[in-house]
């Protein structure tokens, strides 16, 4: 199951209001009208069009995004690459607090875990050797006034009372606004993947998109992959 937000692109701001609007679907009833009135609320401290729940719609176009699985640079089997912050590889620059991230194989092992993919041979975990709230960006190019599905994945293992935590929470910003909070608190000793999709309409002719580490500095784990950018 995927959540789906509907909302638009505005131009940055100053400051980060911390605004959560996570799983709409598939919560109880009482969760879902406190997620709403957090929806809504982001909407009118930012200018937004009030976002809608509903299952995801077949995307079109070519995804927007370079490097989107995180396939480069080639880390090789097994290993991992450190990215500090305000370094750029292939699309992506390191941005956040000080501190690193990295993309990672998907047959890297430790304490008996399997850190796999989403897809394809490797992904980023957003939390490095940091643990700080670091992470990647990229701008992308838009064009004002259309409609854009923004989907991702985030991966999380079980790993209780270890140093891998039991839950991975990406902050997803777009032109500096804080739109999501994304939450999986899925896995086991291997890595697992929860999808999620929002569906934005631009404003400018570029749209800069962030994911940051939202974990704790005891969590030393927080998968990002599969990232696209599609034209609706």
């Amino acid at each position: 199951m995927q959540t789906t937000f509907q909302l638009f692109l505005g131009q940055p701001r100053n400051g980060d209001e911390d605004m959560r609007p996570e799983r709409i679907l598939g919560t109880r009833a009482t969760e879902a009208r406190r997620h709403r009135f957090l929806i809504c609320g982001a909407a009118l401290l930012l200018g937004l069009a009030l976002p809608t729940a509903a299952l995801s719609s077949e995307m079109s176009g070519p995804n927007l995004i370079q490097n989107g699985g995180f396939e480069q640079p080639s880390v090789g089997a097994g290993g991992y690459k450190l990215v500090t912050t305000g370094q750029r590889f292939a699309g992506w620059k390191a941005v956040g607090a000080t501190g690193n991230v990295a993309p990672i194989s998907t047959t890297f092992q430790q304490s008996g875990i399997h850190f796999v993919a989403r897809a394809g041979k490797q992904w980023v975990d957003l939390t490095g050797l940091s643990n700080s709230a670091t992470g990647v960006a990229q701008v992308v190019k838009t064009q004002s006034g259309a409609t854009y599905s923004l989907s991702f994945a985030v991966g999380n293992v079980s790993d209780p009372g270890g140093v891998f935590g039991t839950r991975s929470t990406v902050n997803v910003l777009v032109n500096g606004h804080k739109l999501l909070a994304a939450t999986n608190t899925g896995g086991s000793k291997t890595q697992g993947w929860k999808s999620f999709t929002l569906k934005l309409k631009a404003t400018s002719a570029s749209t800069t998109i962030q994911f940051l580490n939202g974990d704790s500095t005891s969590d030393s784990d927080n998968g990002l992959d599969a990232v696209s950018l599609t034209k609706r």
